[in-house]
């Protein structure tokens, strides 16, 4: 989570910063400026790493906020395809499994306390 978290914290820097690296497309359903993108990254790549430490810390609150804000940040990379594909699409995936990694825990924690 951490990672996937820092990932999209440099995603949304660079786009805030209006870096050359994205494309600028036109009559996209999602039109936001780059730096509004750039934003929503930003503050998701923040709770991200927050979740992700507190994952660590053995909160379990933080496995449910996780998969929230993980499944967030999945939606919002998906959105933002058309900007930068390859990354958003390797985020994306990310995302995804850390909402299969945090589910499947939590179903093993409760399966093991079940037989304790």
């Amino acid at each position: 989570m951490i990672f996937g978290g820092a990932m999209a914290i440099f995603e949304g820097i660079a786009a805030i910063a209006e870096d050359d690296l994205f494309l600028v497309t036109r009559h996209y359903v999602f039109d936001f400026s780059l730096a509004g993108w750039g934003w929503v990254h930003l503050i998701l790549g923040i709770l991200i790493v927050l979740a992700g430490c507190a994952v660590l810390g053995g909160a379990l609150w933080a496995r449910f906020f996780g998969v929230f804000v993980a499944g967030l940040g999945a939606i919002a990379n998906f959105l933002w395809v058309p900007y930068y594909p390859l990354w958003a699409l390797a985020l994306v995936a990310i995302n995804i499994f850390i909402v299969w990694a945090l589910c499947t825990g939590m179903h093993r924690e409760a399966h093991h306390g079940q037989m304790a």
